[in-house]
């Protein structure tokens, strides 16, 4: 019965310290991406087109904005940016999800 019990409690640390060091990776990664798109908010929508090409769709939000968004997929999981312009064609803004 010992050896059963310290078998699961194994496992389960296996388990809680493996999904830990996913999310590090990934808190890592999305920090990496924040930086550097972060970089083009207030610039010119120009600089976005240079760095990532023609956007995956484009429309206009309800403030008036014209709002960019990005689409890829890595590992079969999904990301999307999105960057707000002005009526000025500068950067607002930057969000993203699921990027890895």
């Amino acid at each position: 019965m010992n050896i059963r019990n310290l078998l699961i409690i194994l496992s389960i640390f296996f388990i809680f310290s493996g999904c830990q060091t996913i999310k590090e990776k990934s808190d890592s990664i999305a920090e990496k991406e924040n930086e550097i798109f972060g970089k083009l908010v207030g610039k010119e929508i120009n600089d976005l087109k240079i760095q990532l090409g023609n956007p995956t769709e484009d429309y206009v939000n309800e403030s008036g904005n014209k709002v960019f968004v990005y689409k890829t997929k890595k590992y079969g999981i999904p990301c999307e940016r999105k960057f707000e312009i002005n009526q000025n064609n500068i950067i607002e803004r930057f969000t993203s999800s699921g990027c890895i």
